[in-house]
This record gives structure tokens, C-alpha cells and sequence, in this order.
């Protein structure tokens, strides 16, 4: 063997033999390890539902700081579809420190970012998110000025908003309860379910101004589907003060409509006839008695 061919063989021996050392020196991943680093490839790809799926799944990992913090990074994504994944998982996850963080989301440009964002902070009992119901159901906010016209196009993207809610499970799309006549027809209507979703939502809001905006979507809404989730929400809000509302509906001209009233009449009546509780103080404990003088 030549000189020159001893070197070579020589430099190939020794790189083998530095890349085995630096191969034993480090230790191999954990299988913990490996997943995150299979979770972080998907977070940081190029490909858009790559990301947006691998921001949904942190969802699944609560008390969890690196999810928490890979969630929070990814509500900056340019991407809408990655912000919204991104709000859900931090409610799924019940981060309820990422809150001020979801607050800024309702300002987002886009409904799906916005409704994601909303559904979380009432996850995370923060009543705020009830507001963007709210503003579905009624066009305005609560404290009684109007939309702006860009927030009025945002929300009254019905199909934009039915397809989010559809993908990401938050209930819009199919109107669960409504039966098969209602799924019929949400097929050819995207604005029915939104509403009526809106309107289910604002069942668990303890504020009075949801309940009057109950009573008048039932009363006054053109799509019987809403005025049956309106009523369906007065029964499941326990609100005996609507009582009247509900009656007044009993004589709606849908079937489907006056059955949803039916039973918030009941239960309102029911709920109306229950005596209130009376919160007794506790007793005083009797005075001890004074000893006797021998």
C-alpha cells in the first residue's frame, strides 16, 4: 500500500472513530423528547394545516409550560387558521394565565380568530367571551352602540363562521337537538346555525341584557331555527322573569318552534312555583351559665 493510500485510510479510521465517540457522548432522545421534537417540525412547517394541526393537538396537554408557550407563540402566526387553532387549544388546555392574551384576540380581523378566542374565554370562566355571542345574535353590543361596519362584516360571515365551527367543533354546524327537518335546512343555510349557536351560548350568561335578547330573538327572528334555540336557551337559562316571553311563543306558526316553547314553559313555571330559600342565621350558642358562689 502506498504512502498516500496509508494516509487516507488512516483519515477515514479516525473520523469513524471521532463520529462514534460524539455518537456515544450523546445520549439518545427519549421518546418524550422525540415527540416534541416531531411536534415542534410541524409547528415551524411552511405548509399551513401542518401547523394548524399541530397546534390544535396542544390542545390535549394541559398544565403543560412548552405547550402553553407554543400555543401563545402561534396566536402571532400570520396564518388565521393557525391564530384560531391556537385560541382553542390554549381554552382546551385550560391555560387560564394565556386570558389577557385571548382579550386581544376578539379584536382580530378575522370571525374564525374572533369566535375561537370568545369560545376559550368562557372555557376559562371569563364572561367577556359571552359579548362576541352577544353581537352575533343581536348585531350590536351590549352596551347598545352598534358594530362598527368592519366588525359587522367580520360577524356576518356566516359561512366563513360555520366552517370554522364545523372543523374545530365548537357546535355550529350540525345544530345539535334540532332534528332532521333543521338539518335539512341548515344545509342550504349558513346563517341559521350561527345564530342558533349564539343563541345556545348565551344560555350560561348571567347577564339580564342576554336573557332580553333571548326573549326578543324568539319572538322576532325570521328563521324558526333560531327562534327554537332561543326559546330552547330561556328554558336552559332557568330565568323566570322570561316566563312571558316564552308563553307568548306557544302560538308560533312552526310545530317545532311552539314545542321549544312548550318546554321553557314548563320548566320556567315549574322553576317560578319552587319556594325560594330562605338563608337562616346560624343560631347563637346558648349563654353558659355563671357558676355558683359556695
Amino acid at each position: 500500500m502506498t504512502l498516500r493510500l496509508r494516509y487516507v485510510a488512516m483519515t477515514l479510521v479516525l473520523c469513524a472513530a471521532a463520529g462514534l465517540a460524539q455518537n456515544a457522548a450523546t445520549p439518545a432522545q427519549s421518546p418524550k423528547e422525540q415527540a416534541w421534537s416531531v411536534l415542534y417540525t410541524g409547528l415551524a412547517d411552511s405548509s399551513v394545516d401542518k401547523r394548524t394541526t399541530a397546534v390544535q393537538v396542544l390542545g390535549l396537554l394541559p398544565d403543560d409550560p412548552k405547550a402553553a408557550e407554543a400555543a401563545l407563540k402561534a396566536l402571532k402566526d400570520e396564518k388565521p387558521d393557525v391564530r384560531a387553532a391556537a385560541a382553542k387549544a390554549l381554552g382546551d388546555m385550560k391555560d387560564k394565565a394565556a386570558i389577557p392574551q385571548l382579550v386581544e384576540m376578539v379584536n382580530d380581523k378575522d370571525a374564525g380568530v374572533i369566535i375561537a378566542a370568545a369560545h376559550s374565554l368562557i372555557a376559562l370562566g371569563d364572561n367577556r367571551g359571552y359579548n362576541v355571542y352577544y353581537a352575533i345574535l343581536t348585531g350590536e353590543k351590549k352596551s347598545g352602540t352598534s358594530l362598527m361596519d368592519e366588525q359587522k362584516k367580520m360577524l356576518n360571515d356566516p359561512k366563513k363562521m360555520a366552517q370554522f365551527g364545523f372543523e374545530q367543533g365548537i357546535g355550529f354546524i350540525p345544530f345539535a337537538g334540532m332534528g332532521y327537518g333543521a338539518f335539512k335546512m341548515i344545509t342550504k343555510d349558513n346563517t341559521s346555525p350561527v345564530l342558533a349557536a349564539a343563541a345556545i351560548t348565551l344560555a350560561k350568561d348571567p347577564d339580564p341584557k342576554s336573557g332580553e335578547a333571548l326573549a326578543d330573538t324568539a319572538a322576532y327572528n325570521k328563521s324558526w331555527i333560531v327562534r327554537a334555540a332561543a326559546l330552547n336557551a330561556m328554558a336552559l337559562r332557568g330565568e323566570t322573569s322570561l316566563l312571558p316571553a316564552a308563553e307568548a311563543q306557544l302560538e308560533d306558526p312552526k310545530e317545532e318552534v311552539r314545542y321549544s316553547a312548550a318546554a321553557a314553559v314548563i320548566r320556567l313555571t315549574d322553576l317560578k312555583s319552587r319556594p325560594a330559600l330562605v338563608h337562616k342565621a346560624p343560631a347563637k350558642p346558648a349563654p353558659k351559665a355563671a357558676p355558683k358562689k359556695k
